[in-house]
């Protein structure tokens, strides 16, 4: 006979074991894993229906890795301090908190119920010496960096760039551009940066992806790099930042192991035209799934694990490419931003169009849409008319269109991830900043 110890241990470990498999359960199904949240309901006898809190799994993941490890973060250096001037917080490269999801699916008559969009001040940063290509911001964002087809990478922190922008600020006191790489040979494409250590990598014309520590004030020139076969357009760490992924020329987006560089490309593959070369590649919040926009006009979905591209949806914008796709932090659904100037909202399970955003033409440049940080917006570009459009995500009536203040139309916006402020990079070759006025 168990003792009464041993009896009350395992009747606790039994109700862990079943917590724990109703989390897992409610979060594949609430992530748009039906079948596999099937399997598991059947196979542990738990309520395919049972309630949990979204995204506590991922919650208490988080937690659990932020106390195993000790301290989230490790620079390349290891040093407790860096060249940035001072300690790196601890918050630095954390999974974000839990979000409120929108269910961009609830409201049908949404007609009067549009939010307005604040007004932003804008001051210009930098320029390059060519055309400012694209801009990435940090998961935490502390920092955003822009790449040029002048070959260049900027990283600028967005704490001085405040500073810049206060009324009593003194022109030229401060700068907000911390580093500049120049490592590349031919235009920069895309860039990111890893979830937890101080790295940034990019993606060029000279088929490389390059990593730069940029904890060190003399770095100019990358540690790492990855040799690829092709033009590497597009780049993006999965959450965990052992893997990434390299969109490129190739059809099948490459997925590549950080630690070995070793290459891993899809079994499962799909029919594909003639030009599918992939725009954008963008992991989801979790990294169970990534997304491409193709030049041939399909957005894929991709599973995480396997590599298997499980949905494409062809002619997302007619005949015209698709220039952008990124999921929302739920993970349902997937902006997209096309050359045919409709921006597209698009249920991941199902493959469903939930929303489009009309009223803005972007016809000839690789323009992307994004959301804001609390994804209640949705921002693109006007080519003709030189302006930012905002949209109200959940209605898609236009809120708001200004003038970009660049010489020519913006050829890249990106949004903060943590609050009310973003970039804008001009085919004049200059980058702005935008910031909510208080």
């Amino acid at each position: 006979m168990e003792s009464n110890g041993n009896l009350e241990q395992t009747l606790q470990d039994g109700r862990i074991y079943r917590q724990l498999n109703s989390l897992i359960v409610a979060h594949l199904r609430d992530h748009n894993f039906p079948q596999a949240a099937s399997a598991v309901a059947l196979a542990t006898m738990t309520p395919l229906n049972v309630e949990a809190p979204r995204n506590r799994l991922l919650e208490l993941v988080a937690k659990g890795l932020a106390v195993e490890k000790g301290e989230l973060l490790r620079g390349v250096s290891h040093a407790g301090t860096n060249d940035l001037g001072g300690s790196i917080p601890a918050s630095y490269g954390l999974v974000p908190a839990p979000w409120t999801a929108i269910d961009f699916s609830s409201l049908r008559d949404t007609k009067g119920m549009s939010k307005s969009f604040t007004k932003h001040e804008t001051r210009h940063l930098s320029d390059h010496k060519n055309v400012a290509r694209c801009a990435r911001f940090s998961t935490d964002g502390r920092f955003f960096a822009t790449g040029s087809a002048d070959t260049s990478i900027k990283l600028f922190e967005v704490s001085k760039i405040k500073q810049m922008m206060l009324p009593d600020s003194t022109d030229g006191a401060i700068r907000a551009v911390i580093r500049t790489f120049y490592d590349h040979t031919h235009p920069v494409n895309d860039l990111d940066f890893h979830p937890q250590n101080t790295v940034l990598i990019s993606a060029a014309k000279d088929h490389t992806v390059k990593f730069f520590d940029y904890s060190k004030a003399t770095a100019k020139r990358a540690f790492r790099v990855i040799q690829d076969t092709h033009n590497v357009r597009s780049v993006a760490f999965h959450p965990s930042g052992d893997f990434l992924l390299a969109g490129t020329d190739h059809p099948i987006p490459h997925l590549y192991d950080v630690n070995t560089f070793q290459c891993y490309l899809s079994a499962n593959v799909p029919e594909f035209a003639v030009n599918a070369a992939i725009n954008q590649v963008r992991y989801s919040s979790s990294g169970g799934m990534y997304v491409t926009a193709s030049k041939d006009g399909t957005i894929r979905f991709w599973d995480g694990a396997s590599a298997n591209c499980v949905r494409s949806i062809a002619g997302a914008h007619g005949a015209a490419e698709v220039t952008s796709a990124n999921f929302t932090k739920d993970q349902r659904y997937v902006l997209s931003c096309g050359k045919d100037s409709t921006v597209k909202l698009w249920e991941v399970g199902t493959g469903r169009l939930v929303k489009q955003y009309l009223g803005a033409t972007h016809m000839q440049l690789r323009c992307q849409a994004v959301f804001n940080n609390t994804e209640e917006f949705v921002l693109s570009i006007d080519e003709p008319s030189n302006e930012i459009v905002v949209w109200d995500a959940m209605t898609a009536e236009k809120v708001a269109r200004w003038p970009s203040n660049h010489n020519g139309p913006p050829r890249w916006i990106e949004h903060s991830p943590t609050e009310a402020a973003f970039v804008s990079c001009g085919t004049d070759r200059s980058i702005r900043f935008w910031k909510e006025t208080h």
